[in-house]
Parts: C-alpha cells; sequence; structure tokens
C-alpha cells in the first residue's frame, strides 16, 4: 500500500472576524464558524480517503485571541483521526507561538508536535521496505529572521523524506518575513517533498522534489479572496509522489466588477447583476459565495447610485437572495456620470463642477497638503496597530488621501445633483 497524507497549513481558527460582513448578522455567524468547518471537513477528507496521516504545518490558532474552547474543538476532531488510525504531524507558526493556550492543551496521542530539532519521524514502511520519515522544525517565536534551514537532519538515505516548514520563503507580499529561504536551497537538501506553510495562497513551487505551499483552507475576508484547498499527496512504494488539490472552503470571497457604461435605468442595471450573479454561483462549487461588488463605467445613473448606497445594496442583495448561499458583503461604486450630459437648458452644472474638482481642486499641492495635515491628526489618535493598517508609510498615507478625498467629493456632488426620483428605481 502506498503512503498517502493531506497537507494543509494556516487555519487560523477562531480567527476575530475582520469582514464587512459583520453588517449583516446571519453572514456574519457563517464566516465566524468557517475555520470550524474546514477543519471538520479535513478531517472528513482524510477519513474518506483513509490516508495514513495529516500534515499541519503551521498557524492553527490565530494568536492571542484564541480561547480553551478553540483548543478543545481542535483536540476533538484530531481525536476522530486517532480513532481511525490516522496520525497528525503538527508545527508551530508565527500565529501559534503567540497563543497562551498551547502548552495548556494535552492532544490526543496520535498527535506528533515537532519542536526546534529536527528529529525525524518513521510514519510508515512501505510494502517494499522502504521507510517513509517526516521531518519537522517548530519555532515558538512570532518572528523567525533567519532560515530554519539549517536545523534539518539530512535526508534518511533509501527512504522517503518529508520535510514541514513554516516559511515566508523569498518574501510574499502581505506576509511578514518568517524564517526565510529559497526555493532551490529546499530543493537543494534531498528531501522528496516539502509541506510548506504560511503563504495563504496555494503554490506549487516545484514538482522535483515536490515543493508545496497549500494555501489557507478556508478565506476569513476579501483580502483572501478565491476558491481554498488542501493538497491530498500519495507516495508510491518507488517513491514516486502525486498530489491533488482538494476543495474544502465552506465559503468563498470574491470580487466582481460590473461596467454600466450605457446602461441608463434602475432596472437595467438590476438586470446586469442579476445574469452576473447567477454566471458566478453556478460556476462555485462552495457552500456559499460572499461578493464585493464594484460598479463601474460612465452611466446616468452614476449619481444616483452614489445618491442612496444602502437602498443599493438592499436591492442588489435582493437579487443575491433569490440565489442558493449567495451574499453581498459590500459595493463599490466607481461609475462616472457622461462626458457631455447635460439638460435641455444646457450643461449639467454638477457634472462640469466635477470635471473642475478633478482636474483642478484634487491634484493640487494645497489641497493634499492640507488633507494630509488632517489625516495625520487623525493617524495620531489611533492604536499603533490601526494606525499601521490604513498608512504604514509615507506612501500609504498620500493613496489613502487621495481615495478618501475622491469619495468624499463624489458623495457631496451626488447630493448636489439633487434627488429626482425618475428613473432612478
Amino acid at each position: 500500500m502506498p503512503f498517502r497524507f493531506v497537507h494543509t497549513a494556516d487555519l487560523h481558527l477562531d480567527s476575530p472576524l475582520r469582514s464587512l460582513a459583520l453588517k449583516n448578522p446571519e453572514l456574519a455567524e457563517l464566516v465566524r464558524g468557517a475555520t470550524r468547518t474546514a477543519l471538520a471537513r479535513i478531517v472528513d477528507l482524510c477519513l474518506a480517503e483513509n490516508v495514513d496521516a495529516l500534515l499541519l504545518a503551521g498557524d492553527l490558532y490565530d494568536g492571542s485571541q484564541t480561547s480553551m474552547n478553540t483548543a478543545l474543538y481542535l483536540a476533538g476532531e484530531l481525536r476522530r483521526l486517532e480513532a481511525a488510525g490516522v496520525k497528525v504531524f503538527v508545527i508551530r507558526g508565527n500565529h501559534d507561538s503567540q497563543s497562551a493556550i498551547k502548552r495548556e492543551l494535552t492532544l490526543p496521542a496520535n498527535v506528533h508536535l515537532f519542536s526546534g530539532r529536527a528529529k525525524p519521524v518513521l510514519a510508515k514502511i512501505l510494502e517494499n521496505g522502504r521507510q517513509v520519515h517526516i521531518h519537522g522544525v517548530g519555532f515558538d517565536n512570532p518572528h523567525a529572521p533567519d532560515s530554519l534551514l539549517p536545523s534539518f537532519q539530512a535526508p534518511i538515505a533509501d527512504a522517503v523524506n518529508i520535510g514541514m516548514l513554516h516559511t515566508s520563503l523569498a518574501g510574499s507580499r502581505g506576509h511578514d518575513p518568517y524564517a526565510p529561504c529559497s526555493v532551490a536551497e529546499l530543493a537543494g537538501h534531498g528531501f522528496d517533498y516539502w509541506a510548506l506553510g504560511h503563504v495563504h495562497l496555494r503554490q506549487v513551487h516545484c514538482e522535483k522534489p515536490l515543493i508545496v505551499m497549500p494555501g489557507m483552507p478556508q478565506g476569513r475576508d476579501i483580502n483572501e479572496a478565491g476558491p481554498k484547498t488542501v493538497t491530498l499527496v500519495t507516495v508510491g512504494d518507488d517513491g514516486s509522489l502525486e498530489h491533488q488539490e482538494r476543495a474544502i472552503g465552506q465559503a468563498v470571497f470574491e470580487r466582481v466588477t460590473i461596467d454600466l457604461t450605457g446602461v441608463r435605468d434602475w432596472r437595467q442595471m438590476l438586470d446586469k447583476a442579476a445574469e452576473t450573479l447567477s454566471s458566478l454561483r453556478s460556476r462555485t462549487v462552495a457552500d456559499h459565495l460572499i461578493l464585493r461588488f464594484s460598479l463601474t463605467g460612465a452611466t446616468p445613473l452614476a449619481w444616483k447610485l452614489r445618491r442612496d448606497p444602502d437602498f443599493l445594496l438592499a436591492e442588489i442583495s435582493n437579487v443575491a437572495a433569490g440565489l442558493s448561499g449567495c451574499w453581498i458583503e459590500k459595493i463599490d461604486i466607481d461609475c462616472r456620470g457622461e462626458q457631455g450630459a447635460g439638460t435641455s437648458s444646457g450643461p449639467d452644472p454638477v457634472e462640469e463642477l466635477a470635471a473642475l474638482i478633478r482636474s483642478d481642486v484634487l491634484p493640487s499641492h494645497a489641497f493634499r497638503q492640507e488633507a494630509g495635515a488632517m489625516l495625520d491628526e487623525l493617524l495620531r489618535q489611533l492604536p499603533r496597530e490601526l494606525h499601521e493598517a490604513l498608512a504604514s508609510d509615507e506612501a500609504a498615507a498620500a493613496r489613502l488621501v487621495e481615495t478618501i478625498a475622491a469619495a468624499g467629493s463624489d458623495d457631496v456632488l451626488a447630493y448636489l445633483h439633487g434627488g429626482d426620483g425618475e428613473a432612478a428605481r
């Protein structure tokens, strides 16, 4: 029989909600429980596929917010695997190291938690006598500025060697450097498979040796969009490796853009939204699809859409409610009025004012300087972590000023345009 295992990482169990989905209590409850559902589905997959092992490559927990209840839930799911004779191999990641409960819970006997010393563990002996060994290094610190690769032993001769490492590799956007190393360095170490974790986007970095970053099994907000999966690996007697991607996530976040150029009335806009929603939902395997809409293009509806965003959200959410498991998280409005639009008495004065603001006011040095000073004053009153999230450096602060100023001016102009109510609804 071959050696089969499921490889995953970055569950971030019971991660605090960061999504705008919080505004909808039913959707908030769904997102809140999604990481637990993902773990249960991973265990279900292991049992259905009759695997030998589950490899958890770090960040089971989500830092200091984790409660003992979270750990008890994890232990309960791991006991399901213990009852079926499935081994579990675990390394800690940077978020696990911040959890206060990691030392308080006794894990089931089928779980091997690697320490800072990469002593290999015999996982199975194949029918031809070839051994399969798992190597792993755990790091009990939220920061690992240096490579952990030197901590691993050399591969065991005439065996299949599988390494587990939580690493940012050579760097990844949106992820802090952690135990950095290159794909070439991993490949040169001599292992047959590297089970990585830390970066939330799945990528097969190398086929021989097989180096896999599985991504996270469940997204938590719109910045973790797209289908989420785990990796199922089969090791043959001859040492060959086959891998498959298996969908896990209960809920999928997606961004969708609808170009309203040429759309002239409210019903036509809703029909276009309904067509887009239906197409996306039919292509999504997950139980739930959570969307962030972006409406763009030149349309006479531009001011009406911006003038009543809550009504717009309610309208499109009502369309989504007709599709099973379809939700609208937020609608971004980036439409413009049609150039040259006017009334019977002449050019539209609000359109002329809008053009003046965009061409002369917002780009001006004086405006940007004053707006930047106001933003600096506001940021100084915020907690450090929120300050850094909004404007981590001078360039980010400048972009934030530009975004806020453009959105604010458009909101004011929308109200100046008036609520004629004729074809908007």
